[in-house]
């Protein structure tokens, strides 16, 4: 026998089926799922790269952009920061990072690495980034080269204003780098109205595929800046210049194996977007959030993030004073199968962060949410009484309905 065989008791991996309400992965549609299971092809196939063209037009509908150099990157929404900045910050260079969480965190990590210097706009966790405070910044270093700024939080559920952070920085001739891994697909985003430079997300959010893939597109102006840098791309793998001939030309060459069967599951997740429409999916995702919402401060819960600012695609809500946080997701998870997130870094231990995204944004499992939740509380001995979260949520469904009926009525 080899003695490193593994273990006979090893049996094939089939995982529970889950409701899945936390920071990502989401559900998948079925459709996605059975697309992604379709026979594998070759990188170069004439097919697989008809396919390639269109993922490119449909990834140019969601981002709202005609940059020809839209596509999805194979890795996951980290890849799609680090390859914005591997091109566009050389060393040396000064960038303004906008810092309200976890991911703007990660940003200034990556201009270190790059060799570049930070100048770091701190805001706190919860907060969106100050308009001001990225102006005065760029007026004290006028030779920064880039503006970089999360424009959903992950981490906190807080959305910034990036038609007005993209201005400022234009205005002191600095590029931009948009992280809208969370945003895009739930809330608006226009690459073009906005005019940003390079922007980046991630599959397995707002857009309801597989983990592993980074949609990224980048403006002319940002094209030409990576070709006159004098120095080589700090990455083989992440060079724009070499995917370019891969993603941007209508002759493929031979870069990588591209991750065939993900990139059929993410035009079918587009396909579906588009099916619904983009502005349908937007609304989509803001109506259950409404539902969420007053189901979840019926129940006496607070919101992290300030009315205004909230992402409907991903709720912070601070856990109440002397309740296991980490024993309430275990519950909910063992009980009810449903998975909700936990606060990261000094939001550890405070919050929940409850994902409304993609494919689980749906009623059923808003219900469902507000449901086992109210039960695991009051199992706890907190004055919530079952039934009346969902009630919250049913008369906020109700009136958004007769609030649209209204509207139709008057069109």
């Amino acid at each position: 026998m080899n003695e490193y065989a593994p273990d006979k008791r090893i049996q094939s991996f089939h995982p529970p089926q889950r409701t899945l309400m936390g920071p990502g992965p989401t559900e998948i549609h079925p459709r996605v799922l059975t697309t992604m299971s379709q026979p594998a092809i070759g990188y170069l196939d004439p097919v697989f790269v008809e396919m390639m063209e269109e993922l490119k037009s449909l990834l140019g509908y969601v981002y709202q952009t005609r940059n020809p150099l839209t596509f999805p990157l194979s890795g996951p929404g980290s890849v799609g920061m680090e390859y914005c900045f591997v091109n566009l910050v050389a060393p040396g260079d000064k960038v303004v990072v906008c810092r309200n969480g976890v991911f703007g965190g990660r940003m200034v990590e990556n201009v270190q690495r790059m060799g570049g210097e930070p100048i770091v706009v701190e805001e706190a966790w919860g907060s969106p980034v100050e308009p001001q405070k990225v102006e005065d910044a760029l007026r004290k270093h006028p030779d920064a080269k880039v503006v970089a700024f999360v424009h959903a939080e992950t981490s906190t559920g807080c959305a910034s204003d990036a038609r007005t952070l993209t201005g400022i920085a234009h205005d002191h001739d600095a590029l931009v780098i948009v992280d809208a891994v969370t945003s895009l697909g739930g809330i608006p985003v226009h690459v073009d109205g906005w005019d940003v430079d390079a922007i980046y997300s991630g599959s397995q959010k707002c857009l309801s595929c597989t983990p592993g893939l980074s949609p990224v597109s980048f403006s002319e102006r940002a094209v030409e800046r990576v070709g006159r840098r004098s120095d080589k791309i700090h990455s083989w793998f992440m060079d724009m210049n070499l995917l370019l001939g891969y993603w941007g030309a209508s002759q493929r060459t031979y870069h990588h194996t591209a991750p065939t069967n993900s990139l059929f599951a993410l035009h079918e997740a587009l396909l579906l977007i588009r099916e619904e429409g983009l502005e349908d999916c937007w609304a989509r995702h803001r109506r259950h959030h409404v539902a969420l919402k007053a189901g979840l401060e019926s129940m006496g819960l607070e919101f992290l993030v300030a009315e205004g600012h909230q992402l409907p695609q991903m709720n912070a809500v601070i856990c109440p004073e002397g309740v296991d946080e980490a024993a309430v997701r275990r519950q909910l998870l063992e009980e009810f199968n449903l998975e909700i997130g936990a606060g990261l870094g000094p939001l550890k231990g405070k919050i929940w962060r409850f994902g409304l995204m993609g494919y689980s944004c749906r009623p059923e499992n808003v219900m469902l949410c507000l449901a086992a939740l109210g039960s695991v509380l009051s199992d706890m001995g907190l004055p919530v009484h079952v039934g009346e979260a969902e009630a919250a949520a049913h008369g906020a469904y109700a009136e958004m309905h007769a609030d649209y009926a209204e509207r139709r009525k008057r069109a």
